[in-house]
């Protein structure tokens, strides 16, 4: 499947309005980022089943207490996945994703969890399977991650999203290494976004089942739509919260905009889900500039 020309043409509009607003507030672009990293980790590692909230993981990123017994594994796992995510944010314009890059990203997400198994591939008689995937034999890993690899940077034809999709999804299908797979390839999204010149996006835990429902329709029917539509939905998302944030906008929740506005909340809250209106998330609640015209 293929984005849309439609979509394809807002997401151009919208990079275009992102381009130009941000032009001499890279500062602020920078605190942006940085506000959703606990966001970003949060939401990650909850896929994975991880049972930190996002406050506890704002509090273990911040090196505050939290109020419960916590184990040792999950706050590595915050930690580390936070590293992983601002060292994409500082360096996708310097490096190409390469082989070395993705096991330079796995050993500092693994690394001091299982150092045995931090930045390698799966070595012979290391099988692992999601769900009812069983994913390839070891001794191919490294071969289909170079061809994936070579795959992604050959194709000048295809678009841009729809290339990012179809790798995230070849790559978790190869599941290379013994952990970390899914948090590695969300963090490889991001950095093919940011390497392009585009925000990062926020791949949630409460549209966990979309997201998985893309691999099966993948490997049963071999479609890729399913995964183009949660990165455009995504990308759309970034870029309107960073927009309003660069035009100084006015922000408030959406519950209270429907209500000011008097209009059906669920009305509202399905258009920002489908991204008809330049609503987005903050710390899980949907937000929207107060002066936008319904």
């Amino acid at each position: 499947m293929a984005t849309n020309n439609p979509t394809k043409k807002r997401i151009q509009a919208l990079k275009a309005e992102y381009d130009a607003l941000r032009k001499g507030k890279e500062s602020l672009l920078v605190m942006v980022d940085e506000a959703e990293i606990p966001e970003a980790v949060y939401n990650s590692n909850a896929i994975e089943n991880s049972t930190l909230t996002l406050k506890e993981t704002e509090k273990i990123l911040l090196d505050m207490e939290v109020s419960r017994d916590v184990s040792v594994r999950e706050v590595f796992e915050a930690k580390n996945l936070a590293r992983v995510v601002e060292y994409i944010r500082i360096k996708s314009q310097e490096i190409e994703l390469n082989k070395e890059m993705i096991l330079s990203l796995h050993q500092m997400l693994i690394g001091g969890i299982d150092d045995k198994i931090a930045g390698r591939f799966r070595a012979k008689g290391e099988y692992v399977r999601v769900g009812t995937h069983v994913a390839p034999a070891p001794e191919h890993v490294e071969s289909m991650v170079d061809a994936i690899l070579l795959e992604y940077s050959s194709d000048l034809n295809s678009y841009f999203l729809d290339k990012i999709a179809k790798f995230h999804l070849d790559f978790e299908t190869i599941h290379p290494f013994n952990d970390g797979n899914g948090r590695i390839g969300r963090a490889i999204i991001n950095f093919q976004f940011q390497r392009l010149g585009f925000s990062r996006i926020i791949v949630r835990d409460r549209e966990k089942k979309d997201y998985y429902q893309a691999f099966g329709d993948y490997r049963e029917k071999k479609n890729t739509k399913t995964m183009e539509k949660i990165l455009v939905l995504g990308l759309m998302e970034s870029f309107h919260k960073r927009i309003a944030y660069f035009k100084g906008e006015t922000i408030i929740t959406l519950s209270d905009y429907s209500k000011k506005h008097k209009l059906s909340a669920p009305a509202v809250s399905n258009a920002a889900r489908r991204q008809k209106i330049p609503a987005f998330r903050e710390r899980g609640v949907w937000k929207i500039p107060e002066n936008f015209e319904y």
